[in-house]
This record gives structure tokens, C-alpha cells and sequence, in this order.
């Protein structure tokens, strides 16, 4: 008798309860389907496929849509983030569930890889918390992957450099074909591929296809070039774009002045660093009559060129910001605009948004406006030289210009002072935080990594445009509100109370008070820094607070900036280098038009809520790759410039615990170096608080704040990390000598990766990844194919940084 075939509800459990896709017999088999129902199933199967339910696989393998993935076990689901650890399994962060992060075993990974956003679904809580599997990949965290390219045959596959990826990542084209700009690569090169097919189960590896050859492994240019190659960033403007940029010349034409203030009469110069190339503010404040203050901030008018739907505005628009690096710049901007047009350069005409408001002499606003304007610099300054014009510090050299301006810059100079105060006293965090400057010789090689120099006067004069800068931001912010405008805001949140038990604990520890509720305050917190300011541990109880708090992000709805104590805060002063500024110049500049049609015209185009929301989002995705890059190619720098001290000694402060050891802060130079557990001491181990380490055989301790001598045992080049050792002091005995370092901690020499034959040795340090396997035979398992696979310029002046303007990004 022939069985019925079974409901579609029944098809879908299965290939539900499976990562992999599924042979149509196999289906069969479980489902009880026998050989004179089998073509009914097919047909099923085929119709299933049809509408959208499953997907079909070479060789009738069935897997179901993700999308329609029965979610009916009743367990809860959360979508986060997923962090993979080199050794195979995961995290889930989840930015609003509550509770700690789900723990996920390589088997339940499933076809998710690092940096992918998912749904994981909780299937048990044990001791070490929730544990789950993924569910769902809501979102590929990056297409772009570096590593080494192995080929064998016709059969080429690229080792990923970061361990955390999964690999090896099998290439399916021709490869001599498919190569960039005829180049397929040899084998043992560093390669970036992007990849084309993602894995769908545990035992898959992803496909891609060859954009880049970059050269020999541990090379510091290719090192550096592979950073910018992954994350997607574009050195060069198009064409198209240094076209239209170009096309607009080198002067402001006078049709272009019509319907603006004419500023010219305003001495506005603008205050840069040293070697700034773009100047976007100028300033100038005035003493009234009444004893208070006139101030103007003129902001370059990027608006008036970068217009919606042109290849310049798409091209910032993905940029999101401009990149600053040891040895160049990336400017969100064509230079053609950038560094000349929207450049306010000294006596010549350009284009503004100015803020102008007039102040009493305790800083309250007493009248303020916007103006569309044109103005011409009176001159360009620099901070050294404000600084020494007005006795600040006699360490920069005078500069004759600042020095004939002395008088306005006094008077900017106190207002400022006095918005600082007004400032700090609604509780306003300042968080005085180290800044490296990597200094290059002739051929772009590290010369030295150390903190940038805090002279006080120089300091003193980067805050008096500072204020005057987070007074124009906060003011234009309250008038988008007043005015019932949409915008694009800077908001910061207040930090979450379960991020502070760290920092609580060390507290308790050192006798100091902490109350969590108080954190959720501005005043609260600045107060607590206070406390902090004068303990000899404050750099570490400083970078606790820190780790603790969230980060800022772009978002159309006004929530208040918790670090600068602002109820309404957004970016406004920068438009050549961020693009959320150029976002509310047009929203300003449209709602400043004088005719009504004109103005309501402009606002539907500029002030689409939907696509303003699609700006803030993308700018905060821009934003923290921008910040990811600059901080991995720093780190590069540090590990080349390490390598020639290897084996050298260095003091430093232990600032942090982590699963494989204790990170250093050196004295100098301005480096953090990774002391391993197991190159401590005896039988040490982190405490499960992260304050400490412990030694069970001598009961000795290392906590946060130590300060440690130790040698530089080796630099990881892929993994942008220095390694230590701990170097004990006279007379301590350390039991541990001769014994073999313990595997499985995750870095260092046991589980570094050698340059293949292809490329040079990095000079006495290591091209090290981490656990990638060497293997030199085509990859096995998922979809490796079986015998046959179808497959920056250096630095020309010695010395030379170049420098975000202003430095902090708030």
C-alpha cells in the first residue's frame, strides 16, 4: 500500500533542524517516503523550491530558507553581534538584550562567520551563562578578507589572516583569468579576496574571488595597504568625482554671492595644527559695549558643491569621514575642493555658514542667528603660534601674524574660558587621553611612537577653539529643535550600570567610593573623575571609566550628549571631513532660503526623514571603521618599530587583564605589549574580577596599576601585537624557568605562521596570525573544489605626521 506523502510542515522541521543542505533520498529516508513515493517528494520538493520555502543545491541537496525558518520552540532569540574566537566558538552581543553575552560552540555556529550580524536562539544556561546557536545571519559583517594564497595546481584557496575568520577560502574561478589587472598572484603572497558565497552550515568554507595582490608577506607598505584593501576604503577619488569637483574651478564666481552677507569686514582667521591641509573654521570674538562678547564662527560652505545625487556627494557619502594616518591623510573630500574651494584660505573669497551671536559677560546667549555668508580669512594661524602670542607657553616659535592680532585673540580667549567653566559646571567629562604620533624617516620607516606632547599652553590654545567650536554645535542643534527641523544628531548615551562592576570593584579594592546611580548623571561621573584626578592610579581607573561608557553615534532623534553635559549637541563645524556636518549645512542652508516656495522645496529634498536616518546610520558604520583603520595601522607601526628592540627591557604600568595575560603600558616608548600568562611566573592565573593575577605556588600578585619591568620577547605582525615577558626583580625566584610554555592561550610563537617561501622575514620579529593552518594541500570539506578549481606611496619627508584637526572625536 502506497504511504502518503508527508505535509510540507513535516519537510520543513527537517531541513529546519539541519545547518547543512540535505539530499532529496535522505529526506526521504527520515520521513519514511518509500522508492514509489520518492517522485511525489521530488515534485514537493521542487514546488517548495518554487515558491520561495527552499533552496536547492547542486545534486538535489534541499536546504530551507532562512527566512522561513519555523521559529516555534518557544526559545528566546536575540540579535547581536558575533565575536569568534580563534579557537572555534563565539559571543553574541546583543545592544539591547540585558544580561551577559551567549556563548556559542563551533557546531552551532552554522554558517555565521566573525563580524556577522545574527539571531541566535538560547538553548541552555549553565555556569558560564547562556549558551545558544545561530539561527539566522541577519547580516554579513565584512565581503573583504586578507591572507596568504596557496596554490596548488589548478587549485587555489587564500588562508585568512585573522584566525578568527573561518577558512580556508576557496577560490572557484580561474584564477590567471580572475586575477586584478592580469596579476593572479604566486603562491605565498598576500592576497585580498572578496568573498562570493558564505558558508550555510559548520562544515562549509566560504568561495571567493581575487581583487588584490599585494606582495610579500610582513612588508610594512603591504601590511598597511591590506588594512585599507579589507575595510573597503578607496585611497583615490574616482574621476568622475575629481571631475566635478575640478570643474568648479578656483574662485568663487559673483552670481554665486547673490542673496549672501558679506562678511569680508569680520577678521576671521583660522586656528589650525601645524600641518593642516583643509581649514574649514575661522573665528573672531568681539567686546561689546556692555561688557560682554560679539562672536563669529564661520564655517566653510561645502553645501553649495557637494550637492545630492552628484558622484562627489556619493562618494562622501560612503566615506563618511576623512582618514588620518602616520604618514597621509584620506580626505573624504577631492583635494580640488578640500584643500582649495571650500578651504578658507587667507584673502581670498569663500563661502560660509556663519554663527553669530552676541554673548553678556557671563556667556548666556543674549541674541543669535545664522547667516549665509562670504568672507575672506584675515589670516591662517596656527595653535604654536596663538599660543605664544599670548604667553601661553614660549616653546613654539612667534608668529608675527598672531602676535598682530594678539588683542581679538585675548578677548576669544576669555570668552572661551568662561563657556569652558559654564561647561564644566553641568558636568561635562573630560577625559585627557593620550594621543600617539608616529614619526616616519625618509622611506616611510618608524622612527619612534610616543605620546603626543602636552605642553599646557598648547593645550590651552586647542580649548579656545574647542569651546568655541562645542558652543556653534550646540547652539545650531537648539535651533534646528526651536524651528521644528529635522537633523542629524550626536548623541551619547549614559553608560550601562552593568559595564561599571569592574571599575566598582577596583574601587572597593583601593578604598574608594562609587555609587552606580550617580555614574547615570553627568555630574555624578565628572565628579567621580575628580576623585580619580589626584590618586596615583588614575590613568588606569581613568581607562576603566572609559572601557564602561558608550560610544557616540549620529542618530535623527535629539538624545542628548552625556559626555558634554548637552541636552542638544550635533556636528556642524566640520563638513570637509565628516559627513553629518555637510548633512545639516544643507538642512540649515535650505531652511535659511528666503523665498517660502524655495524653502519648503529645498527642505523636502534635504530633510527626508528616511534618508537622514540612512545618513546617521552609515555615518556611525563610516565613523568606527575610520577609527578601527587608524588604530590597526598605529598598531602596525608600533610592531615594525618593535622589532628592533627585541630582547630589550622596558617599565610600564599593567592597565589590563585579559583571557591570555596582562597588557603593559611602556613608559616609553608610547607601545602596549601583551605579557602572557604563562611568561609571568609560576602557576599564575587572571582572577574571574580581571583585576588581578595570581600565583598559586608563591601567592604572589600582579594588579592593575603595577607597574612591571619586562623584555620584548617578539613582534606579531598579523596579529598587531608586541609581546613581553616578565622580567623579576633581584632575589625573586621564578620557578617556572625551563618549562614548556602552555598551548592553547592563543598567540605568540607556538601558534605563529612563518613568511612563506614567496616572501621576505619580517627582521627578527614574526609574521605571526595566530592558528591559521599552513597546510599545503587543497582545502577538504564544503565546497573545495576536487582536482580542478575553475578557478602607497611612502612618506617623502622625514619626521612627517599628519593629525586629526582638533584630535577628539566627540
Amino acid at each position: 500500500m502506497r504511504k502518503p506523502l508527508p505535509a510540507r510542515n513535516a519537510v520543513m522541521d527537517l531541513l529546519a533542524s539541519e545547518d547543512r543542505a540535505i539530499h532529496a533520498q535522505e529526506v526521504a529516508e527520515r520521513l519514511g517516503v518509500g522508492p514509489e513515493s520518492y517522485q511525489g517528494l521530488l515534485r514537493m520538493l521542487d514546488d517548495m523550491v518554487f515558491d520561495g520555502v527552499v533552496i536547492v543545491r547542486g545534486g538535489q541537496k534541499f536546504k530551507l530558507d532562512k527566512k522561513h525558518a519555523r521559529a516555534n520552540t518557544g526559545r528566546e532569540r536575540r540579535e547581536g553581534f558575533l565575536k569568534v574566537n580563534p579557537r572555534g566558538f563565539g559571543f553574541v552581543a546583543s545592544p539591547t538584550a540585558t544580561g551577559d553575552d551567549v556563548y556559542v560552540s563551533p557546531e552551532a555556529l552554522g554558517g555565521a562567520m566573525q563580524g556577522d550580524t545574527v539571531i541566535v536562539e538560547i538553548v541552555a544556561r549553565g555556569s558560564r551563562g547562556a549558551e545558544g546557536q545561530i539561527v539566522e545571519v541577519k547580516s554579513r559583517g565584512s565581503v573583504r578578507v586578507s591572507g596568504i594564497l596557496r596554490r596548488r595546481g589548478k587549485s587555489a584557496w587564500v588562508e585568512p589572516d585573522d584566525p578568527r575568520v573561518r577558512g580556508p577560502v576557496v577560490l572557484t574561478s580561474e584564477i590567471d583569468k580572475a586575477g586584478p589587472e592580469g596579476n593572479s598572484g604566486q603562491d605565498g603572497q598576500v592576497v585580498v579576496v572578496q568573498i562570493t558565497r558564505f558558508p550555510e552550515g559548520t562544515g562549509e568554507n566560504p568561495e571567493g574571488k581575487l581583487i588584490a595582490v599585494l606582495g610579500a608577506p610582513g612588508e610594512l607598505s603591504v601590511e598597511t595597504r591590506k588594512v585599507l584593501f579589507v575595510q573597503g576604503i578607496e585611497e583615490l577619488h574616482s574621476a568622475e568625482a575629481v571631475a566635478e569637483a575640478e570643474a568648479y574651478g578656483h574662485e568663487v564666481p559673483a552670481e554665486m554671492l547673490e542673496g549672501r552677507e558679506d562678511l569680508t569686514h569680520v577678521p576671521l582667521p583660522t586656528i589650525d595644527p601645524e600641518d593642516a591641509r583643509d581649514h574649514d573654521d575661522a573665528v573672531w570674538v568681539e567686546r561689546t559695549p556692555e561688557g560682554g562678547y560679539e562672536l563669529w564662527v564661520a564655517i566653510a560652505d561645502v553645501s553649495s558643491y557637494v550637492r545630492p545625487g552628484t558622484r562627489i556627494d556619493d562618494e562622501a557619502r560612503a566615506r563618511g569621514t576623512s582618514i588620518y594616518l602616520p604618514d597621509r591623510a584620506i580626505p573624504m573630500l577631492p583635494r580640488a575642493l578640500s584643500s582649495n574651494l571650500c578651504s578658507l584660505l587667507p584673502d581670498v573669497v569663500r563661502l560660509c555658514l556663519c554663527v553669530h551671536a552676541k554673548l553678556d559677560a557671563k556667556g548666556s546667549i543674549k541674541e543669535s542667528r545664522l547667516v549665509r555668508g562670504y568672507m575672506k580669512s584675515a589670516a591662517k594661524l596656527t595653535y604654536g603660534g596663538v599660543a605664544r602670542a599670548l604667553g601661553m607657553s614660549d616653546q613654539p616659535p612667534r608668529d608675527p601674524k598672531a602676535e598682530a592680532m594678539v588683542d581679538g585673540l585675548r578677548v576669544a580667549n576669555e570668552l572661551s574660558r568662561i563657556l569652558r567653566g559654564r561647561r564644566m559646571k553641568r558636568g561635562a567629562l573630560d577625559f585627557d587621553l593620550p594621543e600617539a604620533v608616529v614619526k616616519l624617516d625618509a622611506e616611510g620607516k618608524p622612527t619612534s611612537v610616543s605620546k603626543r606632547a602636552s605642553d599646557p599652553g598648547m593645550k590651552k590654545a586647542y580649548q579656545l577653539i574647542e569651546e568655541l567650536m562645542i558652543f556653534a554645535n550646540e547652539l545650531v542643534a537648539r535651533w534646528l529643535l526651536e524651528h521644528q527641523l529635522p537633523g542629524v544628531y550626536r548623541v551619547h548615551l549614559p553608560p550601562d550600570p552593568k559595564k561599571l562592576d569592574r571599575l566598582s570593584a577596583m574601587c572597593e579594592m583601593l578604598g574608594l567610593e562609587l555609587d552606580v546611580e550617580e555614574t547615570q548623571t553627568p555630574k555624578g561621573l565628572s565628579e567621580l573623575l575628580k576623585t580619580f584626578a589626584d590618586h596615583p592610579l588614575s590613568g588606569v581607573l581613568n581607562n576603566l571609566l572609559l572601557r564602561s561608557m558608550k560610544q557616540a553615534t549620529y542618530d535623527v532623534q535629539n538624545l542628548g550628549h552625556f559626555g558634554l553635559a548637552s541636552e542638544a549637541y550635533l556636528h556642524f563645524t566640520s563638513p570637509i571631513r565628516r559627513y553629518p556636518d555637510l548633512v545639516v549645512h544643507r538642512i540649515v542652508h535650505a531652511a535659511l532660503e528666503h523665498d517660502k516656495r524655495t524653502r519648503e522645496k529645498s527642505l523636502a529634498r534635504v530633510g527626508n526623514m528616511e534618508k537622514l536616518t540612512e545618513a546617521a546610520t552609515q555615518s556611525s558604520l563610516a565613523e568606527r571603521r575610520a577609527m578601527e583603520v587608524e588604530r590597526e595601522i598605529v598598531d602596525i607601526y608600533r610592531c615594525f618599530y618593535m622589532i628592533d628592540h627585541i630582547g630589550e627591557r622596558f617599565e610600564g604600568v599593567v592597565t589590563a587583564f585579559v583571557g591570555t595575560g596582562a597588557f603593559v603600558n611602556l613608559d616609553e616608548p608610547f607601545v602596549d605589549v601583551l605579557v602572557r600568562v604563562e611568561d609571568m611566573g609560576a602557576d599564575y592565573q587572571i582572577e574571574d574580577d580581571g583585576l588581578m593575577a595570581t600565583s598559586s605556588r608563591s601567592g604572589d600578585a600582579i594588579r592593575l596599576g603595577d607597574r612591571m619591568l619586562v623584555e620584548i620577547a617578539d613582534c606579531a605582525i598579523l596579529r598587531r601585537s608586541v609581546y613581553a615577558k616578565r622580567v623579576r626583580g633581584e632575589g625573586e625566584r621564578d620557578d617556572d624557568r625551563g618549562r614548556p610554555s602552555r598551548k592553547g592561550r592563543g598567540g605568540g610563537n607556538d601558534r605563529e605562521r612563518r613568511p612563506g617561501k614567496a616572501g621576505a622575514r619580517p627582521q627578527r620579529g614574526s609574521f605571526g596570525s595566530g592558528g591559521r593552518p599552513k597546510g599545503h594541500a587543497p582545502p577538504k570539506g564544503g565546497h573545495a573544489p576536487k582536482g580542478k578549481a575553475k578557478g602607497g606611496k611612502k612618506s617623502a619627508k622625514a619626521g612627517r605626521k599628519i593629525g586629526r584637526k582638533g584630535g577628539k572625536r566627540r
